[in-house]
């Protein structure tokens, strides 16, 4: 009986995502021609919430951030299902990450879960809870959210991301971001060169260094480098120097361990240059590393799979975002799904891509995949109690 009711809500979740398609497609282009930077995406929010709010839910708009949002429906008293929206742009490539898909993906599946829910009079006490976070790609905005108690009520959250490549476990690295000040001494570089002190020579060698440590360096770890200042003029020796640096490891302790090295190739610049330097690390900002819950990434594999999608096993894909430290607080999903396009994200390509009618085909076949993924756990406690092992065995480790 249970079988059976599991199988007529997927399909009236199914169902009632395709009646909507039209509908999401507009939204997710009108986000798309309107891409926002992290924490300025007024647009979206508004675009989102008075969807959201005509099609009977509950919203809270600027949730706990300017830009963020919280839209529910349904009751206390059982399962909280979290879902996410996201919604930022890129500087000058706009959507090249697709989250004017994951904006409409989030939206998708909270409508197919409240409509099926809504079509049975068999159904459990539940809330379904849509998360609008802000700033994924750059001020970490769930990070806020999560200090401010947003996904406290919540018993598992999930999200799909836009990809080359559909993949269920992605690779979600730790990152700290810094930025690295030099300060020397300015001189006329033909006159005086003996009396000033080259930030940017600390600079350059401090760059020099880390590639040098790469050697070293684990496998899966990486480093990203930028000299963002480095003078006004060539016969000015600059007193002033700066570098933007990202580091990622797997886990957040190697992160620690990959940090250390790092800052000992930026003191050493600066102690052989003779200037002083400066390191903000943004550690309140730091992205934690995905530890994904098992149990609900195999319930997403086989409905998927019922959808037709593979996932090939070679697939993979490394990055960081924000939503592992959601993953770190409450149990999560993460997978990526391919919307037919060989362009890598955060690429001009990728952005046009993003706003294709397959591109929006494949997300609503994302989408389907979380609301049935949710039904499969609302309507099974043992599912439920599996999912909070997992996150309890993968959060001690």
């Amino acid at each position: 009986m249970a079988s059976d009711l599991v199988r007529i809500l997927k399909e009236k979740a199914k169902e009632a995502i395709d009646i909507y398609s039209p509908e999401l497609y507009e939204l997710n282009k009108s986000i798309w021609e309107n891409p926002e930077l992290a924490l300025q995406e007024s647009y979206a929010h508004d675009q989102l919430t008075e969807f959201l709010a005509d099609q009977g839910f509950d919203i809270t708009p600027h949730y706990t951030l300017d830009t963020a949002f919280r839209a529910e429906c349904g009751e206390n008293g059982g399962l909280t299902i979290g879902l996410i929206s996201e919604y930022d742009a890129l500087p000058e490539v706009g959507h090249a990450c697709g989250h004017n898909l994951i904006a409409e993906s989030g939206v998708a599946a909270a409508l197919g879960l409240k409509n099926a829910l809504n079509a049975v009079n068999q159904k459990p006490k539940v809330k379904i809870v849509l998360l609008g976070t802000p700033a994924e790609e750059a001020k970490g905005g769930k990070i806020s959210m999560i200090r401010n108690g947003c996904f406290k009520d919540l018993d598992f959250c999930m999200m799909v991301h836009p990809c080359p490549v559909d993949v269920l476990k992605p690779v979600i690295l730790a990152r700290e971001r810094a930025t690295i000040t030099y300060k020397g001494h300015a001189a006329h570089a033909a006159a005086f060169p003996w009396e000033g002190i080259n930030a940017l020579d600390a600079a350059v060698m401090a760059y020099t260094s880390i590639s040098a440590l790469r050697q070293q360096m684990k496998p899966e770890w990486r480093v990203h480098l930028i000299i963002s200042e480095g003078g006004v003029k060539p016969n000015i020796i600059p007193d002033r120097a700066q570098l933007q640096c990202y580091i990622r490891t797997m886990n957040d302790n190697d992160l620690e361990v990959l940090k250390e090295k790092v800052k000992n190739c930026f003191e050493a610049a600066a102690s052989a240059t003779g200037c002083k330097v400066f390191m903000e690390w943004e550690t309140a900002t730091k992205y934690s590393h995905l530890e994904t819950n098992n149990t609900l990434a195999e319930l997403y594999q086989a409905n998927a799979e019922s959808l037709g999608v593979s996932f090939p096993l070679e697939a993979k894909f490394s990055a960081s975002t924000d939503m592992g430290n959601v993953s770190h607080v409450v149990p999560s999903i993460h997978p990526m799904y391919s919307i037919g396009t060989t362009a890598p994200n955060h690429s001009h390509a990728f952005t046009t891509a993003a706003a294709t009618e397959e591109a929006h085909k494949n997300t609503l076949i994302a989408s389907k995949t979380l609301a049935m993924t949710a039904i499969d756990v609302l309507y099974n406690k043992d599912l439920m109690d599996k999912v909070r092992k997992d996150f309890k065995t993968s959060n001690t480790d």
